[in-house]
């Protein structure tokens, strides 16, 4: 499986690579939400974890920038990984686009559980690509 990290943590990114390694799941890191648009026009993914406060562009704004694209991609899943606990964030969140989200720090349980849901439901023909 191939995923695409959103962050511009480095520290972050080594975190959840270290999970996914456990997973034998590969990782593409991109540490700006531009570079991340920019890796997902050449690449397939079958998940997208993107984090909210980024410089440039945020979070949310690159969620709804995937799905008014023109093609499959649109549809990738994508799940948002933040430490922000504003009340209304998950509401947001979903209101762009976004499958799921969960919380800095992050647990490997939670990213596993969050992750397998959502490929749960594309294998059960929910509108997942790949």
């Amino acid at each position: 499986m191939n995923v695409l990290f959103i962050e511009d943590d480095r520290m972050n990114r080594r975190v959840v690579r270290d999970m996914l390694d456990v997973a034998g799941a590969s990782m593409v890191e991109a540490e700006s939400a531009e570079r991340g648009l920019e890796i997902l026009d050449g690449q397939e993914f079958a998940i997208v974890l993107v984090d909210l406060r980024m410089p440039g562009m945020d979070g949310i704004t690159a969620i709804e920038h995937i799905r008014a694209r023109g093609d499959a991609k649109a549809s990738v899943p994508i799940i948002v990984v933040t430490a922000d606990i504003a009340p209304d964030l998950r509401e947001r969140c979903l209101a762009a686009g976004a499958d799921d989200v969960i919380f800095k720090p992050v647990a490997m349980d939670a990213l596993f559980e969050a992750m397998g849901a959502i490929l749960a439901r594309g294998a059960a023909g929910e509108g997942m690509i790949g």
